[in-house]
């Protein structure tokens, strides 16, 4: 059996867009409006996607199913098994004893909570971005933050915000890579473009998540922090992925942006403690605190984060990554659905079958190198294999409704993608003429809000941009990277990261919170991406390599 994708299954552009959004409509409306729990904002969104899919698009009750089928197992793995490794490693840490000791050793450096958000949200969230990517930072920093005494709701919208400038060049360069294997278009002129057109938020970033938690006032009283964090990232990534390629841009941004602000912190510490309204001054107790761990007690604390930074970055390097794959991976046509679905025109130059294969990579996947991590942070840390088997289970238990949520989630989003409903929503986004510019990002930004991923919106939309680009005037590169860049965007109203922000912080049930905090910022940021790419399409063109 194979279908054909019709993308005006109702005549008109209009109305058959209006109607391709009402899946979506009804996932964020629920969370953010109605209120009602992740898991459930998903099962009516997916329900909704089934019956406009199947009922509007004529696509085949087969495929439909196979499609959702194969979304909720993605969602499961390799998503979920992200979440299950990284709140394996932090509910080590917890069990131990050594986050409290981690926690003393980060307040003993810096009290503010402004500078504790830009060292963990962004600088260190960032190096877990280009290593790993697909989760990882936001759960990883949202339960540190949490861990620090960070309030939820704040710890998770805090990484989710921060979780956006080294998107573009998350896992190793990933989504740059799968952006030029759609289009065809030379990786390190994608990587040139991509990093320009990200050069002003990489500065712009840190002073945007000071500001979201504690306003004007308190980010000026913090503007060197802001500035010394900001700019060491955006001009690293600006020369990194401009001489180099996408590989390694996160990676060095990140480092660069930590190692500065450390150092700016032994010269330089606000007039001014910054702490949440209420919270009570800790001073006596941090100091009665450091007293009491030793160095070696502090450095032991900091032992499992390193093991997880140093395992996360080597199991994304693509020789290793090869190696483990060659004896471990799994690849598995989906029944029905593998080159069943074909991507017509205009979407497509000519007519394509889409593939379906579910890749179970056990051993050289993100989620394991964070079980492992766990596993040896454990044996080192004089834990019995029996008390590690415990945590584990106890871990499964605390994520079992989050991960229904993200299979849900997923399932939607692959539902949508092989019915054809998002590149529905994509040509209403093309069909903007001379201001395609400024929403060519936009289409970026939607593409991650549905599908979770700024690899999987590029592959999504890749070429959709540079044929739309071609027919419209300007630049096919611009556009093309305007598609990453304005998609780390949406990163931060994606309903993966907000799932998996929710489970790092413990607000299961939460997530309608999270969106509504984050949206805003995500909306206005990605405005901002948009007006920057009409200015290089028309004011400033030299900027386009």
């Amino acid at each position: 059996m194979t279908w054909q994708q019709g993308y005006l299954p109702l005549g008109g552009l209009l109305p058959s867009a209006l109607v391709a959004a009402i899946p979506l409509v009804i996932l964020l409306g629920s969370l953010g409006l109605l209120r009602l729990k992740a898991h459930w904002a998903a099962l009516l969104g997916l329900i909704a996607a089934l019956g406009i899919a199947i009922a509007i698009y004529a696509m085949p009750i087969p495929l439909a199913a196979a499609s959702a089928l194969y979304g909720a197992a993605y969602g499961l793995f390799p998503i979920g098994w992200i979440v299950v490794g990284a709140i394996f490693v932090y509910d080590i840490t917890v069990h131990t004893g050594r986050f409290a000791v981690l926690k003393s050793s980060i307040t003993s450096l810096v009290q503010d909570r402004r500078i504790q958000t830009l060292l963990i949200a962004f600088s260190f969230g960032a190096f877990i971005e280009g290593a790993a990517g697909f989760g990882t930072p936001v759960a990883v920093s949202a339960a540190m933050l949490i861990g620090l005494g960070f309030r939820p709701l704040q710890a998770a919208a805090l990484a989710l915000i921060g979780n956006t400038a080294p998107v573009a060049f998350g896992a190793m360069g990933t989504p740059i890579l799968a952006l030029a294997s759609v289009t065809g278009l030379p990786v390190l002129a994608l990587s040139q473009m991509v990093g320009r057109q990200l050069l002003f938020f990489g500065l712009l970033i840190p002073f945007w998540l000071v500001w979201a938690m504690s306003g004007w006032k308190g980010t000026k009283e913090v503007w060197p922090a802001c500035l010394v964090s900001g700019l060491s990232f955006a001009l690293v990534q600006f020369l990194v992925s401009n001489t180099h390629g996408p590989w390694l841009v996160g990676i060095a941004a990140a480092i660069a942006s930590l190692l500065s602000l450390v150092v700016l912190l032994r010269f330089w510490q606000p007039r001014r403690v910054w702490r949440f309204p209420g919270e009570e001054p800790a001073n006596a107790t941090l100091n009665l605190e450091s007293a009491r761990f030793s160095r070696k007690e502090q450095w032991g604390a900091w032992f499992p984060w390193v093991l997880l930074c140093l395992l996360v970055f080597t199991w994304g390097l693509p020789g290793v990554k090869d190696f483990l794959n060659s004896f471990s991976s799994i690849s598995i046509e989906v029944p029905l659905l593998h080159q069943a679905v074909w991507k017509m025109p205009p979407v497509v130059a000519k007519p394509m079958v889409e593939d379906a294969l579910f890749t179970f990579n056990w051993l050289s996947a993100t989620g394991t190198s964070l079980l492992l991590t766990g596993v040896l942070a454990g044996l080192i840390l004089k834990l019995k294999p029996r008390n590690l088997l415990v945590l584990f289970l106890g871990t499964l238990r605390r994520v079992r409704f989050s991960l229904l949520t993200i299979a849900s989630m997923l399932a939607l989003g692959f539902v949508t993608r092989y019915a054809g409903l998002e590149t529905t929503l994509g040509l209403a986004f093309a069909s903007t003429g001379v201001l395609f510019p400024f929403f060519s990002p936009i289409l970026g930004w939607l593409g991650v809000a549905l599908t979770g991923s700024d690899t999987s919106s590029n592959v999504l939309f890749g070429n959709l941009q540079q044929i739309t680009a071609q027919q419209v005037g300007v630049s096919p590169l611009l556009a093309a990277a305007a598609n990453s860049s304005g998609g780390v965007m949406g990163k931060m109203i994606d309903a993966q990261s907000i799932v998996v922000a929710g489970v790092a912080t413990q607000q299961q049930g939460g997530e309608g919170s999270i969106l509504r905090y984050v949206f805003f910022h995500s909306v206005a940021l990605a405005v901002l991406v948009g007006i920057m790419v009409l200015l290089q399409a028309y004011v400033f063109p030299g900027m386009i390599p």
